[in-house]
């Protein structure tokens, strides 16, 4: 999963994303950050592993972006992520971050818009030629999006034209979902209402302190400078956490001597699917996971008698994997 990092000139993106990769990053515009996972802690307490294995997120700086407008090139560079996040200047004063948004969407409506016309023109020519060579169903859901866009409303906001086969090979702009990222100054921290939506999330960081911070190797002495900042922790942990929900995905536990692990898959994703993304085989001979809820865990902290209190369930291929269950595969290849 593959997550954009832009913005208008100067408005910290370049800030952002060397404290999300940290200073290795000044000669590469991309990097895997782990996924924050407190849950492996407890198993790792009980099966002492050789490792411990937490999930990532790849994000890619994009350079470019004007004052007014991102421009055609980063536009056409974050079309093939998965995910964006947008970083609002909060933090100069010169420029209205209300303004700085509005401009975005737009750029983004506008794009998707050129893409729509020019395609229902092409489908307006084959009609001519050979209805047959038209399919309904992708000019119905076009049409729709194309009125959705004339109206200044994002695509992400109708569920049918985000998850239309028919339009998966366009890649939408306005249809992905966007983390608005307000950079704001070390004196303005606090003072920004963070809003959460289905697929637009608003969050402030000040990406000065967090490369800053990024930059502090002592665990203690990071911790101390927080204090001093009248922090808590990193905000990286808000973005990464906003990244990876907004991406759809959770996460489902393994755990033996030799490791504990969080694994990533799509919300809604079936036990033979979870188990194909540890390996085709698991998936290929799959005859039934053993699951037990994080929340069942916590009853006991205790496998064994987890499983004398009936919390240890089989369930079948077609089970659908929550949030945290800690999964044991059989199968037989």
């Amino acid at each position: 999963m593959k997550t954009g990092i832009f913005g208008m000139a100067q408005s910290g993106k370049s800030e952002l994303y060397m404290a999300l990769a940290g200073p290795e990053a000044i000669n590469f515009q991309r990097t895997t950050v782990k996924v924050k996972e407190p849950r492996l802690y407890p198993l790792a307490e009980i099966f002492k592993p050789k490792k411990i294995t937490f999930t990532e997120i790849e994000y890619q700086e994009i350079k470019g972006g004007g004052n007014q407008s991102l421009g055609n090139k980063v536009l056409n560079e974050i079309r093939p992520m998965d995910c964006l996040v947008a970083v609002i200047d909060c933090f100069s004063g010169l420029r209205d971050p209300n303004v700085q948004v509005q401009n975005i969407e737009s750029d983004l409506i506008i794009s998707d818009l050129a893409v729509i016309e020019k395609r229902l023109e092409r489908i307006d020519t084959d009609k001519k030629k050979d209805k047959n060579l038209v399919n309904p169903k992708e000019e119905e859901l076009l049409i729709l999006a194309k009125e959705l866009l004339e109206k200044e409303i994002p695509l992400r906001v109708n569920e049918e034209i985000c998850e239309a086969q028919e339009l998966k090979g366009f890649q939408f702009l306005s249809a992905k979902p966007i983390l608005y990222v307000y950079n704001v100054s070390e004196n303005e921290l606090g003072k920004f209402s963070e809003k959460k939506e289905d697929k637009k999330v608003e969050i402030e960081v000040c990406a000065k302190l967090e490369r800053e911070l990024r930059e502090i190797e002592d665990e203690e002495e990071r911790k101390e400078y927080l204090k001093e900042m009248g922090l808590e922790e990193s905000a990286l942990d808000k973005v990464i956490s906003a990244t990876y929900n907004l991406l759809g995905l959770i996460t489902f536990l393994t755990a033996g001597e030799k490791e504990v692990r969080a694994w990533t898959i799509k919300k809604g994703s079936t036990a033979q699917e979870a188990a194909g993304v540890i390996h085709s085989d698991i998936q290929r001979g799959f005859i039934r996971a053993e699951v037990l809820s994080w929340e069942d865990f916590e009853k006991t902290r205790d496998f064994k008698k987890a499983k004398e209190l009936g919390l240890l369930r089989l369930e079948g291929k077609d089970y659908i994997v929550q949030d945290g269950d800690i999964i044991t595969f059989r199968f037989n290849v």
